[in-house]
């Protein structure tokens, strides 16, 4: 072979096998990214994801994932998640664009939880979606009213999905599992102690008690009209997002900082595969360390 000939393979490098040359990993969101996907596209199987930028556009963090499967590249980017196929969206500059232009318009319209990402709240979810598509579809009063039926059993879902993740003193009684306000007090009392959440705690536990008064209200009143419907529907949901919110913070801020590292980036991730139904975990954004109760964290390697 002539020595001024340079040899270069022909053959690309794997894309199960890129992951193992990436020097900038951040494997838990790597999860998190690959699990949408493969919940997106359930007939695919995530071979590589890799961040590839962060763009931050009017105080808005948007994360672009490039994600190869074994059928499909796709761009994915944050806030709220949605993925395109890069054989349709080759541009990823068009595509932020394209992106954060559709999620404004989303936000314009309701403000809500994504009910695409991996959550503990499905079922709570479903019945808040179910009570929207009644109020769209409303005509009569007696619908209106099925539609406070709904909201009343959209909380009731909450309530229940948040008595199996927050530990409780055994030495207090439980109130009657329909009991909305009295489980909203019980439970903002363990989220939000101390004197330095009063306000909040307050806040959450009034605003929560109205809005299943209005549910209740809004079940059983001739009086209901698309109006009542519709604010009786954002307050419910609006107890949703706050209780949520609460439950997902709570679990970094009792962590505060990494116990290896010591840095204050700490990041919480759901794993619908920790028993029995799924829960949080969380992650430094700086080192290696998990709390996953795992004997390893799924993540791919």
């Amino acid at each position: 072979m002539p020595a001024n000939k340079c040899v270069v393979h022909d053959h690309p490098v794997p894309a199960s096998e890129l992951g193992r040359y990436s020097v900038d990993r951040d494997p838990h969101f790597e999860h998190d990214i690959a699990s949408y996907v493969e919940g997106q596209a359930s007939d695919e199987i995530v071979q590589h994801v890799e961040r590839v930028k962060r763009e931050v556009v009017l105080g808005d963090v948007y994360d672009i994932w490039d994600v190869t499967t074994d059928k499909n590249r796709w761009w994915v980017i944050t806030n709220l998640t949605n993925l395109y196929s890069q054989k349709y969206f080759p541009s990823l500059d068009y595509t932020i664009s394209f992106h954060i232009g559709l999620m404004a318009r989303l936000r314009s319209r309701q403000a809500r939880i994504d009910p695409d990402e991996p959550t503990p709240f499905d079922e709570v979810i479903r019945r808040a979606d179910q009570a929207e598509a009644r109020h769209d579809a409303a005509v009569e009063v007696e619908d209106f009213q099925a539609v406070g039926m709904l909201l009343r059993e959209s909380l009731i879902s909450l309530i229940q999905a948040l008595r199996r993740r927050v530990a409780l003193d055994d030495q207090i009684a439980n109130p009657k599992d329909a009991d909305f306000a009295g489980w909203s007090d019980l439970l903002m009392n363990q989220l939000c102690p101390g004197g330095s959440n009063k306000e909040l705690r307050q806040h959450l536990k009034n605003t929560a008690k109205e809005a299943w008064q209005l549910a209740n209200w809004l079940t059983h009143t001739r009086s209901a009209t698309r109006t009542v419907s519709s604010i009786a529907k954002q307050s419910c949901q609006m107890i949703i997002d706050h209780y949520i919110q609460i439950l997902e913070g709570s679990r970094s801020e009792r962590i505060g900082k990494c116990p290896v590292c010591k840095s204050s980036n700490i990041r919480t991730h759901f794993d619908i595969g920790i028993p029995p139904d799924g829960d949080y975990y969380s992650s430094c954004g700086v080192c290696d360390w998990t709390d996953h109760p795992g004997d390893a964290c799924p993540v791919r390697q």
